[in-house]
């Protein structure tokens, strides 16, 4: 064969290779658009465009076909999602059990238009996520959340499920039995934090059944997101080992941690020195059997001391230590690099000095280090920590803790605080993301914040004329008004933990919980919620969403006022006026049960009924149930209503009971003409809580069909003179 014959053959070749690789994105893309509407598969046409240095779409129209040009399926799904939010008016909910509410025409494209990205990483979820939202989500759950992370341009999600298969492979080698893993492991939703190396053994032991079906599901999980152009995190080794290493390596350099939020021993946690010889040949051991299972995209979460103290906050000892992490991890795979999420700069940053946080940075190559802003909406660490010292960093808005549905984030003064970085925070600053803890029912902030990572250039006005258009399936102008008020008005605080309504709260003695006070304009909440009540309709299911969002954020704190009425009745002994306050404050939690129910995300039966299908045999549906109940309530250590839910379910069959231990203790002493037992109701509340948290197979109100409209306007005729009553002071 000639020279010439055997270039044209290699570069045939290698268009063979291109085209292949072109038709492999675009039958990725529509693949997406099947799983969304068969309908909206035959209206789009995707096409791989030229690659460039930057992510970029191009929607336009070409014959009857709406046609997206993009430069990888990533990019493709971007663009299909403008076209949905722009001309169709809807929003893909990250809940798999939403169908997509399309019009019944399929619009044309009124101006084409090419888009691109503004930064190269888009990163989304939060070790937290995994335990208040995910634990119990299975492939049909995940499929879904991974095409709304498409949509959104997500293409670096953290992807640590199924990693205690990996450590239970890792510890058995190291010469743990079976029992002594997995009575390491904590209990299903509480992974995470036995991940960030917070507790060990709560819950547990986690059942053998449990690792096997995570380890399929990331598979499935891995395989879709690479498909999309995603690049997976997995985690690395950072240094927790059971206690039971001290034994069978008693030469090694093991320290007990301090007690993290009062989980006392046995729950406490243990650290191996990174200068250690068996911290390098763990991470191996780790990362090999990762990599056999998951495969590998060369990044990793380490995340050293979250919310725990360091055994020393040497500059030298930090240097030490952060130098031997990426050692260990060089050592098994020469193009690792390193994400740590900077949470612990913010939550400890006393500790975390300028100079401490530059030891530890800059003894990575450079980089080679990622670091997530973790909390920018509240305060940005790279302002703080010159940079970070540039190393390549991520900016992060977090938005809800603990999966608490209440009206919280200030979105608005986020928007503007990305776009002064984006001008101002160097040439590191490699992209955005969110960190929230739970998924909540309302998705806007999150997804403005990842629209900002595109160069739409929107104005506040059409930010709020698209939103409302796409809650409402249709332009509305009291919708859009709604909306308006919604996003300056109310949407104007940072998130914070321990949140719920005052109906959500403990029931403290004469005063209302401290994070269950209202947070928002309530006077501007009430006007947002009767332009909302103007609908002709509200069957899309982001309006849906908006009509209980709204009211129970209202009507839950109208129950504060009422509260407090009681107890000012109580101190003047006026059992008349007491009488009337604790009916309004029943009548307000079951109208709230009843509200939230209308919607299967806003129910306790849900997130139960995710729980239990994991199960085979009815003691383990009943454990994974346990978990389940105990993480949204009680929690353990002092993070007692931390997760609390506006959950129909919770309400009626927790929070009401614990209102009425209140508000009985209340007649009891104004009967007998002797004080208040707040320690004793305080320990009753306790006990039933706890019983609570143990129970299974209970059945939850169930409430007759209502049409969520109509209902919503008969709370607010309802509850109109108390709500004037409470805003008017």
């Amino acid at each position: 064969m000639n020279i010439r014959l055997l270039l044209s053959f290699v570069m045939m070749l290698i268009s063979l290779s291109a085209f292949s690789a072109s038709n492999a994105q675009v039958e990725e893309a529509n693949a997406l658009a099947r799983r969304l509407s068969g309908r909206l598969a035959e209206k789009v046409e995707f096409k791989q465009g030229k690659v460039k240095g930057v992510d970029y779409f191009t929607l336009k129209n070409e014959g009857d076909k709406v046609c997206i040009i993009a430069n990888n399926a990533n990019s493709m799904a971007v663009g299909l999602n403008r076209y949905l939010k722009k001309y169709c008016h809807t929003t893909v909910s990250w809940y798999a059990d939403v169908a997509v509410d399309l019009p019944a025409e399929l619009p044309a494209v009124v101006q084409g238009e090419t888009v691109e990205a503004r930064v190269p990483q888009r990163f989304f979820l939060n070790y937290c996520t995994f335990g208040y939202t995910m634990p119990f989500f299975d492939w049909k759950d995940w499929e879904r959340v991974i095409d709304w992370m498409a949509l959104n341009g997500v293409n670096m999600p953290l992807a640590i499920t199924g990693q205690e298969s990996v450590w239970y492979n890792v510890w058995t080698a190291l010469g743990m039995t079976d029992e002594q893993v997995r009575s390491y492991f904590t209990g299903p939703v509480y992974l995470p934090w036995h991940r960030m190396a917070n507790i060990d053994a709560w819950c547990g032991p986690l059942p053998k059944e449990w690792l096997d079906g995570q380890v399929v599901l990331q598979q499935k999980i891995l395989a879709r997101e690479r498909a999309l152009n995603m690049r997976p995190v997995l985690p690395a080794f950072a240094g927790h080992v059971p206690r039971m290493l001290t034994t069978l390596y008693p030469n090694a350099d093991i320290k007990k941690l301090d007690a993290w939020d009062e989980f006392e021993a046995p729950y406490q946690t243990y650290f191996l020195n990174s200068e250690d010889p068996l911290y390098a040949k763990i991470q191996r051991l780790f990362l090999e059997e990762q990599t056999r299972l998951f495969g590998t995209d060369h990044i990793y979460g380490i995340d050293l001391f979250n919310e725990m103290e360091a055994p020393s906050y040497d500059c030298d000892y930090i240097a030490r230590l952060s130098k031997h992490v990426y050692s260990s991890l060089k050592a098994v795979d020469k193009k690792a690099e390193w994400l740590q999420m900077g949470w612990f700069l913010y939550y400890q940053r006393n500790k975390w000095t300028p100079e401490v946080t530059k030891a530890m940075l800059s003894a990575v190559p450079q980089g080679k280090m990622t670091m997530l802003d973790y909390f920018c909406e509240r305060m940005e660490v790279w302002r703080l920590r010159d940079k970070f010292f540039n190393q390549p960093y991520i900016w992060c808005y977090l938005g809800n803790f603990g999966g608490n549905g209440v009206m919280q984030g200030n979105v608005n003064e986020s928007g503007e605080r990305l776009e002064t970085a984006l001008k101002e925070g160097g040439a590191n600053l490699k992209g955005i993301g969110s960190t929230l803890e739970g998924f909540d029912v309302q998705q806007f902030p999150f997804e403005y914040i990842f629209d900002k990572a595109w160069n739409y250039g929107a104005t506040d006005a059409e930010v709020v004329k698209m939103v409302a258009d796409c809650h409402a399936d249709r332009p509305d102008e009291n919708m859009r008004q709604a909306w308006d008020i919604i996003y300056h008005q109310v949407l104007t605080a940072p998130a914070t933990t321990f949140r719920g309504t005052a109906a959500n709260g403990f029931p403290y003695y004469k005063k209302l919980a401290k994070r269950s006070r209202a947070f928002a304009d309530m006077k501007a909440l009430n006007e947002a919620w009767h332009l909302l009540l103007k609908q002709p309709s509200a069957n899309a299911d982001a309006a849906k969403i908006d009509l209980i969002w709204t009211g129970r954020e209202l009507l839950g704190n109208l129950f504060g006022y009422e509260k407090t009425e009681f107890d000012s009745a109580y101190v003047v002994a006026d059992t008349v006026k007491m009488h009337e306050k604790a009916l309004m404050m029943r009548s307000l939690l079951h109208d709230l049960d009843m509200l939230n129910a209308q919607h299967p995300f806003c129910t306790v039966d849900k997130w139960i009924e995710q729980a239990r299908d994991w199960g085979e045999a009815p003691e383990v549906k009943d454990y994974y149930e346990m978990n389940a109940r105990r993480l949204i309530t009680t929690w353990g250590g002092d993070l007692n209503d931390y997760a609390i839910r506006n959950y129909s379910g919770i309400i009626a069959n927790y929070q009401a009971p614990r209102w009425d231990i209140y508000i009985e203790e209340a007649f009891r002493s104004v009967r007998t003409g002797t004080p208040f037992r707040d320690k004793e109701r305080t320990e009753a509340t306790h006990r039933f809580e706890l019983a609570f948290a143990e129970k299974h197979g209970e059945e939850f109100p169930k409430y007759p069909g209502v049409e969520l409209l109509s209902l919503s306007r008969a709370l607010a005729s309802k509850y109109a003179a108390e709500l004037q009553a409470w805003l008017s002071k």
